[in-house]
This record gives C-alpha cells, structure tokens and sequence, in this order.
C-alpha cells in the first residue's frame, strides 16, 4: 500500500538543516553558475536507530565544503549542490512525512536515505508516489524490495545499493565455522522489517552450515525481560539476530546473568557501532557481525579521492570519536547522486532514473553497479561484505578485527575468529 502523498506542516520539532553558500545553495565557486541540484536527505539523527546517523552531521558538513569548492560538472552547465537534512526520529510514519516535506515543501531534485528498512522503505514509497529520483542504501536488499508477499515491489523511481541476507547468512556461517560448536543457533528476531526477513529466511540460507536454528518467534522492540527468549536458547552454542543497539545491551546483560554462555555470537544492526560494544563492557569481547565497510578496505571515493582510511581518520580527528561504518556509506549516497546527476545531463528526475539502471560508480565503499547481478531486482545494486568480531584496541576500547573475507577477499584479514571468553 502507498503512502498517500501529503503535505506536512513544518514544525519547530522538525529538525531542517538548509546548508547554503549563496542564497541558500552549497557551492558558488564558480561564478558563472546557476543551476542548483537539490539534495534531500532523510537522516537518523536521533531515537533508537541514532547510531545509524551519527556521521550523517560529519558527512554532510563535508560534503557542504567539497561542492563549495568544486560545484558539480553537469555537460556544459555548472551546479551549485544544496543540502537539506530532515529527521526521521528513527520512526517509520515520520521518515515518509519528512520525505513528503522534502518533495512538496522544499521541492528537492532527489531523495538519499539510509539506515534499515523501517527508514528508506517509507521514504521510497513517498518518492514512488510522487516520482521523485531515490536514492538508499544500509538495509538488506530483500527487506527494502519485498514489502508484502514474497515478490519484489515493481519499483520506478527508487535505486538502493547494499547487500543481500544470502551475503550476510555467508559470512555468519564463515565465522561459525572458525568455531567449535555443536550446529545448534539461537536466533533473536524482532518484529520489525529486518527481523522478519531474517527470520523467515536465515533458516534455509545457512543451512548448508550444518546449523539449525531455534526461533522462539520475534519479539516487540523495546522488551525489557528477555527470559523466555534466554531460556529457549540455552544449549545453543551459536547466537545470532538483528536487534536494535538498546535491545541487546538489555539481553546480553540478561543472558550472562541467567547463565546463557554460546561460543559465538554474530549480531546484526546492534553490534555495528562502537558506542553499542563500549556500552557492553568487558562482556562485549568477541562478540561478532558483519563489516559493511573498514578503514582497511581498498577502497576510494570517486567525488573526493579519499581512501577508506582517509575518510575515517578526518572523521575521527574531527569528531573525536572513532569511525563507525555507515560512514562510508552516507558518504557513498552523495558519490551516487552526483554520478547519476552527471549521467543524466541533468536535474530531470526521468533522465536521472534512466542514468541510474546502469550507472556504475567506484566508491569509498566499493563498486557500485546496476544491471550487474542477477536474480535480484533491477533497482539494487549489491557492495562488497566481509565479518569481523570486537576486541580490546589500542587506540579505541574495541576494534572491529576483520575475520572473514570470504565475499570480498580484497579486504585484508586481521585475524580468525575466536570463541567468546
């Protein structure tokens, strides 16, 4: 079902954030120019998904200085680049309001979001309502694409680059096998976009593993009491699930006070952000997930040349706190946009659509490529998955070591995987 296209009345509690130079533009480096390209991002700047946007502010304020200095080359012409940042509130309803504002109040030329499907799947059906280019990315393919029923949506005016469950089913059976286990998993799904998809289809993607999964039915965001969840998986020498960060601190803390020890834990959405390991403790040694993206990844970015690990340290040194993965991602959706933008000769949301079925573009996160990969709807393109599990660092609390390369052997490996203490 559609989001019904509406107009929502900007509110002191909306947080807007207009980055201009010239009468409300990011660039003006170029006098001759007068063409502007409209960026409306949809951000997670706070709520329960704040993790996903904490580089957003970081990304976005370098992005405002690079087209400041190099407006976008579009054939003959010169674009200023604009910026307007709106957030979600890590809320579903608001992520399609705060779009609907961004199409119809501030009249943007294209929409880029990220961060799980409880965000850029509203936003998309906010852009498919009003045929407005999108642009997405962090969340599974198949959540974003399958929306009701087990067929993909038939998506005009949405594009979305990430990887797939059968990619990340691959590396969490990699790093299972590093370990020894006795083939039984426990599996901690919520009742939301991402934990229905895994739950329905982790089963038959690992299989192959040797591992079975019990699955003791997905449970509400929020719970507070994780005993019966604990109590089901004991016996299981494997975890797994894609909880959000506040759920599975609670748990964790949970199970090692009932006395739930497995001997590998590899948890999505939740373990992906040091400020959710940090927040674990000494508990959080060796706990596992899946590296999207790594400062060690040989990868560069095709607006700025920055290597991986040149984004991270400019994050890092001027934030203070240490990189996080959808770093490079965020980054990696203004990379898109501008190829799309230059592929199409224009702002014309058609002639974008038709630059982004077969735009390819090499960034700091991998090479993104439509058209390229089969058995997947034409609107996704995937990027490169490695594993990787939390130790003690040096220079930060934990670091994320990677330990299964499988799916990118161009990442180098920092280690194999070792059995939780």
């Amino acid at each position: 079902m559609r989001i019904s296209r509406t107009l929502v009345p900007a509110a002191a509690a909306v947080m807007a954030v207009s980055l201009s130079a010239c009468s409300g533009s990011v660039g003006g480096g170029d006098a001759e120019s007068d063409k502007t390209l409209k960026i409306g991002f949809v951000s997670t700047t706070t709520g329960a998904s704040a993790p996903f946007g904490e580089a957003n502010t970081f990304v976005v304020d370098e992005m405002k200085s690079y087209f400041k200095e190099n407006p976008l080359k579009v054939g003959g012409d010169t674009y200023d680049v604009e910026i307007v940042v709106r957030d979600a509130q890590s809320d579903s309803t608001r992520a399609g309001e705060v779009a609907s504002q961004l199409i119809n109040s501030d009249d943007v030329d294209v929409v880029i979001a990220s961060s799980t499907p409880d965000i850029v799947n509203p936003v998309s059906e906010q852009c498919e309502a009003n045929s407005v280019p999108c642009i997405t990315t962090v969340a599974p393919w198949q959540p974003f694409a399958i929306r009701s029923g087990d067929k993909p949506a038939d998506l005009k005016y949405s594009y979305h680059f990430f990887w797939g469950l059968e990619d990340v089913a691959a590396v969490y059976s990699d790093i299972w096998s590093q370990v020894d286990n006795n083939g039984k998993a426990g599996g901690m799904f919520p009742n939301d976009p991402d934990g229905q998809a895994w739950g329905a289809n982790f089963p038959a993607l690992t299989k192959d593993s040797g591992v079975t999964i019990k699955d003791p039915g997905n449970y509400a965001n929020g719970t507070k009491d994780f005993s019966a969840q604990i109590s089901a998986f004991k016996g299981s020498d494997i975890l797994l699930g894609v909880p959000i960060p506040p759920d599975f601190t609670t748990f964790w803390k949970q199970a090692k006070q009932q006395g739930y020890e497995p001997k590998v834990a590899t948890i999505g959405k939740a373990l992906l952000f040091p400020s959710s390991v940090e927040a674990l403790g000494d508990i959080a040694t060796n706990l596992s997930s899946e590296v999207w993206w790594t400062p060690t990844a040989p990868y560069k970015s095709s607006l700025t040349g920055q290597s991986a690990k040149e984004l991270a340290d400019a994050y890092e040194k001027k934030t203070g706190q240490q990189w996080t993965q959808p770093l490079g991602f965020a980054h990696a959706l203004f990379e898109v946009t501008a190829a799309a933008v230059k592929e199409a000769g224009s702002t014309d949301s058609d002639a974008i659509i038709g630059a982004m079925k077969s735009l390819s573009v090499p960034t700091v996160v991998g090479e993104v490529t439509w058209g390229k990969d089969s058995g997947i709807p034409p609107y996704v393109a995937k990027t490169p998955l490695a594993g990787g599990q939390w130790r003690p660092g040096t220079d930060h609390p934990y670091d994320l070591v990677v330990v299964s390369n499988k799916l990118a052997p161009e990442v180098p490996l920092g280690g194999k995987a070792e059995p939780l203490p």
